[in-house]
């Protein structure tokens, strides 16, 4: 196939909505004498069909043939649309319903050019509801051309008449209608945002002629055309169709989507990144984590940008693996070791000139070994949506044409860049024998330097590992799952964002908590409750820095409300500033076909009365380890506690986001009253003077919540007040302390939950209708809730139990989503999520207190 006409291809397989028209004779079918006998290629059947049944993909047929016709010969699917007449019929009506006048033209016509056949023998006339088709075909050529002549000079020249020639075919319509026409009447039912066309014919050129912007057209044979591509014969068309399959199939379904869960992080405290199992970078965003990704191949295939390598002879990798301590990621083949890790800007000048070779963050690869391997390096900007020019250049490529420079240095590498759909991408095959054994791969943002870095690999990886490698080893780690721990807390680092102490829910957005479903949100952001509770956690470990530059940056976030904390966004992003509208990126086809992809989070805008209570705790639990508490701590608390004095008994969204109005959560008024429980304990603990009035307010809300929360006919703690149906957080009831471990009713709320909401190794969130179409998965947070919950009821072998199962479903790098199919046996949601790995770190914590008492 003609590369360009691939390359066109390409594009438009990946527009969110397309429409394939194609012409029916000499293109499904090849023209034959007798018109009643063209039958369909099989390989365009087969092709037409399949691209018919593919979501957000409409198939039609529009052909100078009757529709009734068109429908008998062709057998096509109801799902392909039918337009017959050169756009006079449609399968669903006429363009336009025929007057009594223009009936009384029709009938003139028939009998006319009825007088005609009959005085020239051969010729075949086919009637439509709006048209009469002159069939020359097989006629002897000097009565064919008296018989056309004959059309021309008399009805053609008729003032009501539309005329349209064709090969060895003229017709005479009553309707003012052609292909041209009925596609653009196609593509504006249809929303289309592109259309390709085939067709072979003179009638096609109508069609040909109204394409525009990203439209593909395809002429099938020799002769003059307005349409940009053109091959021999049908069967060349039917393979074009059939690419065109190939291609938007993976599009919408993923090319072979990797489980979540087996996805590994770097992290430099500026950005991340993920890594497929065969060290793929598959996700990184830049200069922040909540910044437009330059490869999104996560949740737009291979076309959303990449950088991959690989054995040239191929084959499934040995194995991957964090180097102990650290988040660089090995990822070994025979004869293969590919190292990643990302790696800051060096801030120092020397005498041989400016050290500064990247201003931002930098993505180390080095590949040891020595065999063969095969590169493809495709950057795609904004997700995909600019597209770059790769200059080779020195050593290595410079990234032309986005908003940042970008330099990959690859020193003896030699790239050859092409064109795949419209963007380049480099490729190479390096021979690490002949290079020494060891290639080293530099994608520097911020730069367009391709000069040689003072310091050897060696001793950069050294000073990049040596942070994280000292940092864990500070830590307070359990007996218990002690390394899984132990890279729970190196995860839950690398979510924190050093340069202003915000703390992200997860690393990427839009994967689906359904796969195929529209339960996609972004969680590159800050939200106040996660990243408390994140930081909780780490206090936990002991390590307080986290907890510390995270308040510091509450305390701007409360300053920004000019005095009414109350007024604080539940997310917010990692600058400390409020999202931008949600948009939906609808080029992108999302992991394994799960759209929308999202961008933001309308979360932004919702009333969430229960992010104060983690952050009282993270304060109370930082000053406990501290022994004292600073300045800016305690004008969050005193924040804190005024914002619930001011909006406790108001209803909220609660914590789970639900797009619903309204309700009085059970788990808002629960942290309600733990904010100001926690104040009054740093209060009390730390050289502040009690408050009587907190007090009062934090016993309020206590006989509040236990008197209107308690469900008489779930007897439990329900999701929200007068409301039957369960929810797991809930289970915070008795986990904040407001219950004690032993009171009936906690024991009896641990026990539906445990009824209505555990499936084997999960917990999920609820049942109850959220307003949104499909199911979820289980979330690991719940699962370690329930976990607390058995520990603090005196169910220590059960709380052990699910420890072991919820640990068992974290990929081979020890990595865990948001979420877990109990059935599908798979990770599910965005990855890796605080929530999951601080709920390891809580759980294995109290199961090894548990057993030193």
């Amino acid at each position: 196939m003609d590369p360009e006409l691939r390359s066109a291809i390409g594009r438009i397989a990946r527009v969110p909505q397309l429409l394939v028209a194609c012409d029916y004779d000499g293109t499904l079918a090849p023209i034959v004498e007798d018109p009643s006998k063209a039958v369909p290629l099989p390989e365009s059947v087969a092709a037409v069909r399949a691209l018919a049944a593919l979501p957000q993909t409409t198939v039609a047929v529009v052909s100078g043939r009757a529709l009734r016709d068109l429908a008998a010969l062709s057998r096509l699917p109801s799902e392909v649309h039918l337009v017959g007449s050169h756009g006079s019929e449609f399968d669903i009506g006429f363009v336009e319903r025929l007057s009594p006048e223009l009936i009384a033209v029709r009938t003139r016509l028939r009998d006319a050019l009825r007088d005609i056949a009959a005085a020239h023998p051969g010729v075949r006339l086919e009637r439509k509801p709006a048209s009469v088709a002159v069939h020359t075909r097989g006629v002897d050529p000097q009565v064919a051309a008296a018989a056309i002549d004959a059309v021309r000079n008399g009805p053609a020249t008729w003032p009501d008449v539309t005329v349209t020639q064709g090969k060895e075919v003229i017709e005479i319509s009553v309707v003012a209608t052609h292909k041209g026409t009925a596609v653009d009447q196609l593509r504006t039912q249809l929303s289309a945002s592109a259309v390709l066309f085939i067709g072979d014919d003179v009638t096609d050129e109508n069609a040909f002629g109204n394409l525009h912007g990203p439209d593909v057209g395809i002429k099938i044979g020799p002769g003059e055309t307005k349409a940009g591509y053109r091959v021999a014969e049908p069967i060349e068309a039917a393979r074009a169709l059939g690419l065109l399959l190939e291609t938007r199939r993976h599009w919408l379904f993923g090319e072979r989507a990797v489980p979540i869960e087996r996805h590994s992080m770097l992290a430099n405290g500026r950005t991340v990144a993920l890594l497929t199992p065969d060290a793929k970078v598959s996700w990184l965003c830049n200069p922040k984590p909540d910044s437009a990704a330059i490869f999104a191949d996560l949740v737009g295939g291979s076309p959303a940008g990449h950088f991959s390598v690989a054995p040239e002879r191929g084959g499934i990798p040995l194995g991957q693996r964090y180097r102990s301590g650290t988040m660089t990621v090995e990822t070994r083949w025979s004869g293969l070791t590919v190292t990643d890790w990302l790696d800051k800007p060096d801030p120092k000048a020397t005498p041989d000139g400016p050290a500064i070779i990247s201003g931002d963050s930098t993505l180390i690869r080095v590949l040891t070994g020595t065999g063969r391997v095969r590169l493809e390096f495709a950057p795609r900007p904004e997700f995909g949506q600019v597209a770059v020019q790769l200059q080779p250049l020195g050593d290595g490529l410079l990234v032309l044409g986005s908003n940042e420079p970008v330099a990959l240095y690859s020193p003896g590498v030699q790239w050859e860049v092409g064109n795949d759909g419209g963007y380049e991408t480099a490729k190479a095959v390096v021979d690490l024998a002949a290079l020494g054994g060891q290639v080293v791969l530099e994608l520097r943002f911020g730069t367009h330097s391709l000069e040689h870095h003072r310091l050897p690999i060696h001793e950069r990886q050294a000073a990049a590992e040596r942070p994280w490698k000292e940092w864990v080893a500070s830590l307070r780690l359990p007996t218990t799952a002690r390394d899984l721990v132990a890279r729970s807390a190196l995860t839950l680092r690398a979510l924190c964002h050093e340069a202003t102490g915000s703390i992200l829910a997860a690393a990427t957005t839009s994967l689906p908590e359904e796969l195929g479903g529209v339960r996609n949100w972004d969680y590159r952001y800050c939200w106040l409750r996660d990243a408390a509770m994140t930081a909780r956690a780490l206090v936990d470990l002991g390590s307080i820095a986290e907890a510390e530059a995270f308040l510091r940056w509450v305390d701007g976030c409360v300053e920004r409300t000019g005095g009414h904390p109350e007024r604080l966004h539940p997310l917010y992003t990692v600058d400390g500033f409020e999202l931008g509208a949600e948009a939906v990126i609808d080029t992108l086809p999302g992991y394994a076909g799960s759209r929308p992809v999202r961008v933001g989070n309308l979360a932004n805008h919702q009333l969430q009365l229960d992010v104060f209570g983690p952050i009282a705790d993270l304060i109370a639990a930082t000053a406990d380890v501290r022994g004292s508490v600073r300045a800016e701590e305690w004008r969050v608390l005193e924040n804190m506690v005024e914002a619930v004095r001011r909006r406790w008994h108001e209803p909220d969204h609660g914590i789970w986001e639900a797009r619903l109005p309204p309700r009085h959560h059970v788990f808002s008024k629960v942290m309600c009253w733990m904010t100001v429980d926690r104040a009054l304990h740093v209060m009390r603990q730390h050289g502040g003077e009690d408050r009587p009035e907190w007090v009062e307010l934090r016993d309020r809300i206590g006989a509040n919540v236990l008197e209107y929360g308690w469900h008489e006919h779930a007897e439990a703690y329900s999701v929200a007040y007068g409301d039957e149906d369960m929810d797991a957080s809930s289970l915070w009831i008795g986990i904040s302390g407001l219950l004690a471990g032993d009171d009936p009713r906690f024991l009896s709320t641990v026990l539906k939950i445990e009824a209505d909401l555990r499936s084997g190794p999960v917990v999920y969130r609820y049942h109850w209708d959220d307003g949104l179409p499909g199911r979820e998965g289980g979330f690991h947070i719940c699962t370690a809730w329930l976990i607390e919950a058995y520990l603090r009821t005196g169910r220590r072998t059960d709380a052990e139990e699910l420890f072991l199962q919820m640990i068992d479903t974290a990929g081979p790098t020890g990595l865990l989503p948001e979420q877990y199919d109990p059935l599908a046996e798979r990770g599910l949601g965005n990855h890796p999520q605080a929530y999951s790995h601080l709920g390891v770190v809580r759980c294995a914590l109290l199961l090894d207190n548990m057993l030193k008492q």
